[in-house]
């Protein structure tokens, strides 16, 4: 079955967005407790390329499949899982990189959505919050999208984020979005 084809986040409003992320309907992975079965020998890298064995896997659509059955585990270990199986799968930093923003309104009243390197569409707010580390190389943003999953907003987003909170005048820079204010400073 072919997997549908990515939209273009430039050419849609925050509503039809919306839209998109309630029809999609993921498998319920947190529902499924197989028996751990072992290691998937597979691995995501920092910058969200994925490998199995060593090598990358330069099919996208099955990027897209396995990113539907991953889930993290209470002790923080990441697995792909099905109803009959569950394999280990490393993570370098995040699952996920948030590839691509959209902004709509201003202070209060913005809303911004992002779409990942695996084409989800994801909207930041209180059930998708953004926090923001500190790391040798800098900030280091990221945006929750499921499950305890999270996309590390890749540098380029990070600035238009930069941006956004340097325009607003308020006394504590930060971006506002469905209602959520995300302060840029990491927390204490």
């Amino acid at each position: 079955m072919p997997m549908e084809e990515l939209p273009d986040l430039a050419s849609l409003s925050l509503a039809e967005i919306a839209t998109l992320v309630e029809q999609r309907r993921l498998p319920p992975v947190e529902q499924w407790n197989p028996s751990h079965c072992g290691d998937s020998e597979m691995r995501i890298a920092r910058d969200g390329s994925w490998y199995h064995q060593g090598s990358p896997i330069g099919r996208q659509a099955m990027v897209r499949l396995f990113s539907t059955i991953l889930r993290r585990e209470p002790d923080g270990r990441y697995v792909l899982v099905t109803p009959v199986e569950k394999l280990d799968i490393a993570v370098e930093d995040a699952p996920f990189v948030a590839v691509e923003m959209k902004a709509e309104g201003d202070g209060a009243d913005a809303r911004l959505a992002f779409r990942l390197n695996t084409g989800d569409l994801v909207t930041a707010g209180p059930d998708h919050p953004l926090r923001f580390t500190e790391g040798a190389d800098g900030p280091r943003p990221y945006l929750h999208v499921r499950g305890g999953l999270e996309a590390l907003v890749a540098r380029p987003v990070y600035y238009e984020l930069a941006d956004r909170a340097l325009a607003d005048d308020a006394a504590r820079p930060g971006v506002w979005s469905d209602g959520a204010f995300f302060p840029l400073e990491p927390a204490a």
